[in-house]
Order: structure tokens, then C-alpha cells, then sequence
């Protein structure tokens, strides 16, 4: 039985999703442990928008420097060949079309593959970061997050009732239960956790989805 928690597990599934040689902007929250997962015989270039372009793993407790953070405010490693610039400059990056992947946190997506990960109905809004600006310069959006809610309630439904950051613009969504692709705006299941059945999974996610021809068990391995 593995020894990883939800969150670490979702992390550890999404790096294998990096592609080698890619520029790639992991979000706040589940997206900043993807750094720990990444082999270290492949080549990725992290982004964060505060202006750092060669992110490394978490640093060791004790060993942290409060003047290398990412765009969340926690403490990150540099790599070796890191480049520092501007705010200004990481976002002419993102809106420039220079982001090869970003990873996300959602609180909905839709069966289409809309994206709502920003502001909640009643809850104080700190702003919406480079969110919008990240989904859509983009080539391709991960979208990390826990299957439901800390109240049980679906992260993945037929429609966001929240307010959105994008139309349309997942391209994939791992949780601890499954990975979903998006395509011509369909969901198809691609893999399931050996731990969960097609019926389970159809509980909790009011979204409608295709099972692939070829589904695959879940493995992190």
C-alpha cells in the first residue's frame, strides 16, 4: 500500500504527465508538490509568474530562503541555471504563448471542460492571480485537485454554477479516483483507481463522461 497521502499521490500521478524539455507553471496548493515528483533524469523548466524559471523541489525544513518563493508565497529551490526577472516579464511569457504547461487547482469543472478555480459565491476574494491569464496562453492545462469537496460535495459536475476562469480550456484532470482527457468537448475516463468501481465513480461525479476503449488502472508507479 502506498505510503503517499491523497494529495501527494495526485502530485506524483500529474508529474508523470510533464513532458521532457517543457516550460511548465504549476499552480497553489496539490500543483506545488508536483516539483518533489519530477525524476531527476528529466529535463522540465518550472515557471512561477513572480519571475523565477528554473523552480526546484520543496527545500529541506530549516534550509529555506524567504527570498526564493513562488507566486504563493512559499519557500522553493532554484535550480542550477535559473533565471529571475519581473513580474512583467513572466507574464509577457504567459501571455505570449511561451507556457508549455500549467497546472492547476479547481473548485469545478465542467463535462466540457470549463474551469472555475478562483472565486467562491460569499467568500472574501483575494484576486485572481494568473489564473485566467495562464489557461489561456497555455498549450496545455492539468487541472490537480481531490475528487470532491472537504464537505463530500462534486469538484466535477455538468456545469459550473460559480464564476468562471475559462471556457473550455482543460485538458486534463487527475484526481485520486481517476484521470479524465478532454477532447471536442467530451470527458473520457482514461484510468481508475483499482480501489474504485465505474458505478462508485458515477456517485460522485454528476458530470457525463465517455469510458475509454482502453482504460487503464490508476498507478503511480
Amino acid at each position: 500500500m502506498s505510503s503517499l497521502t491523497i494529495k501527494e499521490m495526485i502530485a506524483k500521478r500529474v508529474a508523470m504527465e510533464i513532458k521532457e524539455g517543457t516550460i511548465v507553471n504549476l499552480g497553489i496548493g496539490i500543483p506545488t508538490l508536483v516539483a518533489n515528483y519530477i525524476p531527476e533524469n528529466k529535463t522540465v523548466y518550472l515557471h512561477t509568474e513572480n519571475g523565477l524559471l528554473g523552480v526546484g523541489p520543496s527545500p529541506e525544513k530549516g534550509k529555506e530562503d524567504p527570498e526564493i518563493i513562488n507566486a504563493g508565497k512559499l519557500p522553493v529551490t532554484a535550480q542550477k541555471g535559473a533565471a529571475y526577472f519581473s513580474s512583467s516579464e513572466s507574464f509577457a511569457m504567459i501571455r505570449g504563448g511561451h507556457i508549455d504547461t500549467v497546472v492547476l487547482g479547481a473548485l469545478q469543472v465542467s463535462e466540457t471542460g470549463d474551469l472555475a478555480n478562483w472565486a467562491v459565491p460569499g467568500k472574501d476574494i483575494l484576486g485572481v492571480g494568473g489564473a485566467m491569464d495562464l489557461v489561456v496562453g497555455a498549450k496545455e492545462v492539468i487541472i490537480a485537485t481531490q475528487h470532491c469537496t472537504k464537505e463530500g460535495n462534486p469538484k466535477i459536475v455538468n456545469h459550473c454554477d460559480i464564476p468562471l476562469t475559462a471556457q473550455g480550456v482543460v485538458s486534463t484532470l487527475i484526481s485520486e479516483y481517476a484521470v479524465f482527457r478532454f477532447k471536442d468537448n467530451e470527458m473520457i475516463l482514461e484510468e481508475l483507481d483499482k480501489g474504485c468501481t465505474i458505478e462508485k465513480l458515477k456517485e460522485i461525479t454528476p458530470a457525463n463522461f465517455i469510458i475509454s476503449p482502453s482504460l487503464k488502472a490508476y498507478s503511480v508507479e
